[in-house]
């Protein structure tokens, strides 16, 4: 029954319900986990530049982590979908099994490489002197429990794999409604600091772990993730990988240029570093937002290409650029124009940190209007298969186009050249979409042609 409605949503459900069914769990599961960081930052901006400048740097280091539970989590699910399909369940259970078991001990060495490196690797990624302290106090906790996270992220997408979205969205949900509510207690009641935020965000992700070990312990899975499952092969590792890799490269371009912004930011002191952490976690709301959406987007339009459904893979693109471009311009504007009061709830009131939080996120949420036409394209070619071209367009934003800009433009432009790096970066990833749109659709009228020229006949 499930298959079926499945197959129904995907092929011939009108557009707009099929993406509000596919879209909406995960962009709730998306805005969940981006809420985590926004309220460590609300909570830690009371506290003083330099603590909230030391979140800003530890970040990026956490999204390398977490990288690693997508990199096996994002990679097994498109695989678990077409086993389970194939009613293929032995294989299903070794791959849920083997990318599990994979990331939690691949995780833990990368953990226990970071914690052993944590000072030379926080200088890295932009510490200054007066931000290392907290940043160390910070990174030990979160860094250690970021096992818990990962284990998390690949639950995640091996339990949405098998359709059980809404066990997703309780363990994600459970975790983010303690941490926010956890969050000033240990910070402000018990006097712990930045420290108080990372136990607890460790004792949420510790929660949502449980809720997912429930879910395996009680047989709800259609898995069974035995140890004994765990066996590894070539073909296994390659459908992981091919999906994985790239999941995990987007990932790690994040960090770069989170990490790049921050030392370019760094010779300006704490107070820039903070403006611009703080910046990174608003708009990360709107951008994961959308990325939720999409997700819902990507098997229609998968599906309607290779049923060769021109007419419905055309609408849905339409319904989606129209879709997301209207959250963008309207959460743009917001951005745009709400700039002064958003940042000054990251600060007991430091005029410099406003300013710059003020200038960068006006510019951020009025370049924010393209990024719904920008993702619905890089998100269409890989669901398409055109993986070449997905990556390349997908890379851009904040790696092919983003990288040299904030290498080049601080030097030439000082400050301002941080503060628009990422709107200039947007508007050139805008561009090189709208060749590569008109590319696509060239030769998806070629291909339609091609269909409808023996009846012709």
């Amino acid at each position: 029954m499930n298959g079926n409605k499945k197959m129904e949503l995907l092929g011939s459900a009108p557009i707009p319900q099929a993406l509000m069914a596919l879209g909406i769990p995960t962009m709730i599961g998306m805005m969940i986990n981006a809420l985590y960081n926004l309220v460590d930052a609300y909570f830690i901006g009371g506290l003083g530049e330099s603590q909230m400048g030391a979140i800003s740097i530890v970040f990026p280091l956490g999204q390398v982590v977490v990288g690693l539970g997508l990199l096996f989590g994002n990679g097994a699910a498109s695989y678990l979908s077409r086993l389970l399909g194939r009613g293929d369940q032995d294989t299903a259970n070794k791959v849920a099994s083997t990318a599990l078991y994979s990331s939690v001990s691949i995780g833990a060495a990368a953990i226990l490489l970071a914690t052993i490196f944590l000072k030379p690797i926080l200088t890295l990624l932009g510490a200054t002197d007066t931000i290392m302290p907290y940043a160390v106090t910070y990174a030990r906790i979160y860094v250690l429990s970021s096992i818990f996270n990962i284990f998390n992220v690949t639950m995640n997408n091996i339990v949405t794999s098998e359709g059980a979205a809404k066990t997703t969205m309780c363990a994600l949900l459970s975790g983010a409604v303690l941490n926010i509510g956890l969050d000033p207690v240990f910070i402000y009641a018990l006097n712990m600091g930045v420290a108080g935020a990372a136990i607890a965000t460790a004792i949420s992700q510790i929660v949502s772990t449980l809720v997912y070990l429930s879910y395996v312990f009680r047989k709800k899975s259609a898995f069974t993730f035995s140890i004994r499952e765990f066996g590894p092969t070539k073909e296994m590792m390659a459908e992981i990988l091919k999906i994985g890799v790239p999941t995990l490269i987007f990932q790690l371009l994040t960090s770069l240029s989170i990490a790049l912004i921050n030392r370019a930011a760094k010779g300006y002191g704490d107070a820039v570093i903070a403006g611009m952490g703080a910046v990174t976690r608003v708009t990360s709301m709107g951008t994961l937002v959308v990325f939720g959406f999409l997700k819902g987007f990507q098997p229609i339009a998968g599906f309607s290409y290779g049923a060769k459904k021109f007419d419905r893979l055309r609408e849905a693109i339409r319904t989606s650029t129209i879709w997301s471009t209207t959250f963008c311009v309207i959460v743009g504007l917001l951005m745009a124009l709400l700039s002064t009061q958003i940042v000054s709830q990251f600060t007991k009131g430091n005029a410099e940190m406003i300013s710059v939080g003020q200038k960068s996120l006006m510019a951020n949420g009025f370049s924010f209007i393209l990024f719904g036409f920008y993702t619905v394209y890089s998100s269409l070619l890989l669901a398409l298969g055109k993986g070449r071209a997905g990556f390349i367009l997908g890379a851009c934003r904040q790696g092919i186009c983003f990288i040299p800009v904030i290498l080049i433009l601080p030097a030439v432009w000082g400050i301002n050249g941080i503060l628009y790096a990422q709107p200039i970066a947007d508007v050139i990833s805008a561009a090189v979409t709208v060749f590569m749109a008109v590319r696509l659709h060239n030769e998806l009228t070629t291909a339609e042609k091609n269909l409808s020229a023996p009846a012709q006949e």
